[in-house]
């Protein structure tokens, strides 16, 4: 996996969130914006590269994030890399807002009903969802439209879709889905496998060490994450991380993983709060355009790139940076210039896939239409597939 870092770009963005509760993830709704007024020029991995924002406004103002927004997920395989150095730079003019939602156990949505069921992407026979812009991953689900477990079979049948990306990203272990998607993924294909529940760590790390023991190896694993946006939702605080990461560190070398283990969060709870670089083994941050509401999606890849910047910079340039959720809806409210639709997302992973698509996981293999629509009425549409 290549990993991008680019020196100096200096950008307060702001990103996305993700899933909560149950057995089921719900994003956290959250809006940051971004105002760039000029073009930064850097050079990435040796070559120059202009990043230039598809923005709406130049001159609006708006209060910066709390200390509590943030990101999420993990990666695959890392490898190291040579920072990249800036040729050419100039002072961005940045604010953002963000609103956040606190995370809540809840279940399948009422409005996930016979309508919604009709255009579910879960194991239906429409293959229409081909894709031209292809990042190194996908993130993955086990559920139906109702919120009920996938069976093996439709899981097997949801990932031959998806075949040609070398990670798929899994959040927890509920449903047999560790072992039902070591048994329906692709020869090759990479895991990165997460842990859900912080009260049930050690139970966590026992599912996944049986299915590996069963149907794979731990060759299989890229990283295991411990906690989803945890510092993000208000749910913990850093210090409390730092436990969390080392209680399933602990349980997984017990088991047998010698990998990475990380803590995911969003990009702005991980720059507000740099103690959590210390304690992942590198730094994984969910980030969706979508939500900074100045973004059009031809600004998606340029946005994302500079999101990696401003996390690699807060962190002390110590560690590689990998972003383990992006994307964009095609149903739902516009969110300022961000317009849902099938059309834009392409564009949008189109744009970051040319732009940083090997350090990057897009969200969503499918629609969940079991999740609450959201504040935009997004939430239920953000599949690829």
């Amino acid at each position: 996996m290549q990993l991008f870092s680019i020196f100096n770009a200096m950008l307060l963005g702001s990103a996305m969130a993700q899933p909560i509760a149950h057995l089921h993830h719900q994003h956290a709704a959250k809006r940051d914006v971004v105002v760039v007024t000029e073009t930064q020029i850097v050079t990435v991995n040796g070559e120059g590269q202009t990043i230039d924002y598809v923005h709406a406004s130049a001159d609006s103002t708006t209060e910066a994030p709390s200390t509590t927004e943030a990101a999420q997920y993990a990666p695959t395989t890392t490898t190291s890399y040579t920072p990249a150095t800036t040729t050419s730079s100039s002072e961005a003019e940045t604010s953002s807002e963000a609103e956040k939602t606190t995370s809540q156990k809840e279940e399948p949505s009422s409005t996930s009903s016979s309508a919604a069921a009709a255009s579910s992407s879960s194991s239906s026979d429409d293959d229409s969802g081909s894709f031209s812009g292809q990042t190194k991953g996908i993130t993955y689900s086990p559920y139906t439209s109702s919120g009920a477990c996938k069976s093996k079979d439709e899981v097997a049948a949801d990932l031959k879709k998806l075949s040609d990306y070398s990670l798929i990203r899994l959040y927890g272990v509920d449903c047999n889905q560790v072992e039902n998607v070591f048994q329906g993924k692709a020869e090759g294909q990479k895991l990165m496998l997460g842990i859900f529940y912080m009260d049930s760590i050690s139970d966590a790390v026992s599912e996944i060490a049986a299915a590996v023991e069963k149907y794979g190896s731990w060759n299989d694993v890229t990283t295991v994450s411990v906690g989803n946006e945890l510092v993000n939702n208000g749910e913990a605080t850093p210090s409390q991380i730092k436990e969390y990461v080392a209680t399933g560190r602990s349980a997984l070398k017990a088991a047998g993983y010698t990998g990475k283990v990380v803590s995911v969060d969003t990009h702005v709870a991980i720059i507000n709060n740099p103690e959590l670089c210390e304690y992942s083994d590198y730094i994984v941050f969910n980030a969706h355009s979508y939500w900074d509401g100045t973004i059009y999606p031809e600004g998606a890849g340029s946005w994302l790139l500079l999101q990696m910047q401003r996390v690699w910079d807060a962190c002390g340039g110590d560690k590689d940076v990998f972003c383990g959720e992006t994307g964009w809806p095609t149903q739902g409210d516009a969110n300022g210039v961000a317009v849902p639709s099938k059309e834009n997302q392409e564009t949008a992973l189109s744009a970051i896939a040319s732009s940083c698509g090997s350090s990057a996981v897009s969200f969503n293999a499918f629609d969940d239409l079991w999740k609450n629509p959201g504040s935009k009425n997004v939430e239920q549409y953000w599949g690829l597939y």
